[in-house]
Formats: structure tokens, sequence, C-alpha cells
């Protein structure tokens, strides 16, 4: 994997574990995600896991992280 130059900081913050990926919604999705990350003040990838994890919590509790 790639990083682009001044990234490599960032992706030694994250967990050594995180997977990178491309993920592609509806329009009408994507502006509503693009709002809820700008009324937070989050990035949008931190709505989407956000998101992610409590569906996997609603749907798959013995996976949950602690």
């Amino acid at each position: 994997m790639n990083a682009r130059r001044g990234e490599g900081k960032k992706m030694k913050a994250q967990s050594a574990a995180a997977v990178r990926t491309s993920i592609s919604f509806p329009p009408d999705i994507y502006e509503t995600l693009e709002m809820i990350a700008k009324k937070k003040k989050l990035s949008l990838a931190w709505v989407v896991r956000e998101a992610t994890e409590k569906h996997i919590a609603e749907k798959r509790p013995l996976f949950v992280r602690s």
C-alpha cells in the first residue's frame, strides 16, 4: 500500500489492523453523510465508521469491540 506524503504519521496513529477501502454511495446518501459530518464537525470517514460500528453492534452484539 502506498501512503501519500504526510500520511505516515496519521496511519501510525490508527490501529495497525486498519484496512483502507473505497465505497460508492448513491448521491442522496452521500449528501446526507456529508451534511451529518459537517454538522458534527467530523470527517465523513468517521461518520461512516461510527454508523458501521453501530450497525454491527445491533446485528452482531457478540462482535462488538470493547
